[in-house]
């Protein structure tokens, strides 16, 4: 099926399908199908199995259609894989800046989209620039990121940098933590299972005297822990990063200045802006 290859998605094509610009379907008989359906049935696939599972035919096996059926809403795993994603984001609210600080607002985020590729690990293979700024959530998203550290005293330049800083930093540590779950389930041995199974031949060949800062902090018990227990401290380093750019451009102030990210009267958190409805 030439049309199930996943390659490089339309742009014209996925904008109007993720933005529902389009006039839905125009051939072939009525399946009672909207573009959410066939997206959540893909999320469904996708969550369980993987992306590797996914095709325009698994969907269409879980929805009780016909393949074919399906091209009248979306043009090819391609473009559906953008709507899947898109899709996804919408379960993380977006913490209003307003009343958090920009510190706070931007680690609530960071959380968010750590536990969002934990519930989703497939995301972590999506994530990156080529979905950037297209569908409306993430449009929202990127809004809401961007506002947070606005009027920081940043240049436009740095408060995209910031933004990508730790966007990049979730998406890595949480690649990891995703190849290692990945890899337990292939082999069927945990992370703390192959430590306990490797340790003693590691022991015989990584001698201290060769190695001895390795093994002081191997001996620590450093490598046993799994990765996502180092994203909090990961985390916080890059905030406070982040916070030693904003002084260095703040103005000399009293010696008991009100810092930019003490958070004021508690704001509502927010939903991306969902799109219009599915033309069926």
């Amino acid at each position: 099926m030439a049309r199930e290859k996943s390659g490089r998605a339309d742009p014209a094509r996925t904008l109007a399908l993720l933005w529902r610009t389009g006039e839905g379907p125009t051939r072939g008989p009525k399946q009672g199908l909207t573009v959410d359906r066939i997206a959540l049935a893909a999320i469904a696939i996708a969550d369980a199995d993987g992306l590797g599972a996914l095709s325009m035919r698994a969907v269409a096996e879980r929805l009780g259609v016909g393949t074919m059926s399906l091209y009248t809403y979306v043009p090819g795993k391609a473009e559906l894989l953008h709507v899947m994603f898109d899709t996804v984001l919408g379960e993380s609210e977006l913490p209003d800046p307003t009343g958090l600080g920009w510190r706070t607002a931007l680690e609530r985020q960071a959380r968010a989209d750590h536990a969002l590729a934990q519930r989703h690990p497939w995301v972590v293979q999506l994530w990156g620039p080529g979905l950037l700024l297209m569908g409306p959530r993430i449009t929202a998203r990127a809004e809401v990121a961007l506002r947070t550290v606005a009027d920081l005293g940043l240049t436009e330049a740095e408060m995209a940098h910031v933004v990508g800083l730790v966007d990049a930093y979730v998406r890595g540590v949480t690649q990891v933590a995703v190849d290692v779950s990945r890899d337990a389930v292939s082999s069927g041995v945990g992370y703390e299972d192959w430590w306990a199974e490797s340790t003693p031949y590691l022991e015989r060949l990584i001698q201290p005297a060769r190695f001895p800062t390795l093994t002081r902090v191997w001996a620590a018990g450093t490598y046993e822990e799994p990765p996502e227990a180092s994203f909090e401290f990961g985390l916080r380093l890059v905030l406070d990063g982040i916070e030693t750019l904003i002084r260095s451009r703040e103005p000399a102030k009293s010696a008991d200045p009100a810092r930019h990210d003490e958070p004021a009267e508690a704001a509502e958190p927010v939903r991306p802006s969902e799109p219009p409805a599915t033309q069926e």
